[in-house]
């Protein structure tokens, strides 16, 4: 079982995310690794014409350990990533009528990003590994 302590939100200037995992063994268990990872939802248009893609911004693994029963495990980590940015996301940072167009770009085209930050625990044996997800608010 995975349980998060990571904040909500990060900023656009942020360039690595830091927090807590606690992993709490179900039977005594070998964990082969951890693995971090943020991702971006990054969607355009509406209705029938819209489409989405998903990015991996930043992804690292800790070191595998050995975990008993009902056991609690807490693993600190700081994922650093890097944010991609649509040429109307770059526009609209440069501010005055530029800004504005970017900004009017993004609008009409609906552009839109969500964000989630993963944890997969790698279990020795297991056919499903347990994961857990966070969803993240750009600030």
């Amino acid at each position: 079982m995975l349980n998060f302590d990571v904040p909500g939100q990060f900023s656009g200037n942020d360039s690595s995310i830091k927090g807590k995992v606690n992993v709490t063994g179900k039977s005594d268990q070998e964990i082969v690794k951890v693995e971090y990872k943020l991702e971006e939802t990054y969607s355009t248009g509406r209705g029938d014409d819209k489409s989405s893609k998903n990015y991996t911004l930043g992804k690292m693994e800790q070191a595998g350990f050995s975990i008993k029963a009902g056991e609690v495990k807490t693993l600190e980590f700081e994922l650093p990533f890097k944010l991609l940015k649509s040429s109307n996301n770059e526009l609209a940072e440069k501010g005055g009528v530029m800004g504005g167009l970017g900004k009017l770009g993004k609008l009409a085209s609906a552009e839109k990003s969500t964000y989630k930050l993963w944890c997969t625990v790698d279990v020795k044996g297991a056919s499903l590994d347990p994961n857990d997800f966070v969803e993240m608010r750009k600030v």
